[in-house]
């Protein structure tokens, strides 16, 4: 995806994010943002995920498809969440401050992929290039472009995303899903600001 924001843009995000990861190991709110101060493509509806990492390892990832809110809102509290609710995780205390890194990713609208059988969804998924949204009635999972580089192969990719929506891995070759793809873009900290 073509990058929307100006450096200084995606600077501020992390600021936010940062300042929102630092209040919420303290036991804190962050700051309550003045959305007047800030440039139209940050005051504007926005769906983001922010993702921490410690030392190379996942801290934390929490974010939405759905675009409903302001995006430096958006993105400060998926901070807050990542943070703190995050299930896979214990909440990041304030000793482990100085090692979080911080990577947000913008996405864009998702879109419905279009196929005829389970079995195109490997050779029309981009790698790389789309996250997936799979959903099939209460179940449903995504994983951002970034993933992947851990999951190069569309099979595993599709298996490992049936897995996380708690379905079958091989769920989405036996049934049609709805599949829907997004871009991101993406930036990063490696420290807190």
């Amino acid at each position: 995806m073509e990058s929307l924001l100006t450096s200084d843009e995606q600077q501020q995000l992390l600021r936010i994010a940062s300042q929102a990861v630092r209040a919420t190991a303290r036991a804190r709110q962050p700051d309550r943002l003045n959305l007047a101060l800030l440039s139209h493509q940050l005051a504007a509806i926005g769906a983001s995920f922010v993702t921490l990492s410690n030392r190379g390892l996942l801290r934390g990832c929490i974010g939405t498809i759905d675009a409903r809110m302001p995006l430096a809102e958006d993105v400060q509290l998926h901070a807050v969440d990542a943070a703190s609710r995050d299930y896979r995780f214990c909440p990041v205390c304030e000793e482990e401050l100085d090692e979080i890194e911080i990577e947000i990713s913008v996405l864009s609208p998702p879109v419905e992929l279009e196929y005829q059988t389970p079995g195109q969804l490997p050779q029309i998924l981009r790698p790389g290039v789309d996250g997936v949204l799979l959903q099939s009635q209460m179940h449903r999972s995504t994983f951002l472009p970034q993933v992947w580089e851990k999951i190069p192969n569309p099979e595993e990719f599709l298996t490992a995303l049936c897995l996380k929506a708690r379905l079958p891995g091989d769920f989405w070759q036996r049934q049609m899903l709805s599949i829907q793809t997004y871009q991101v873009e993406s930036f990063h900290s490696p420290s807190l600001l």
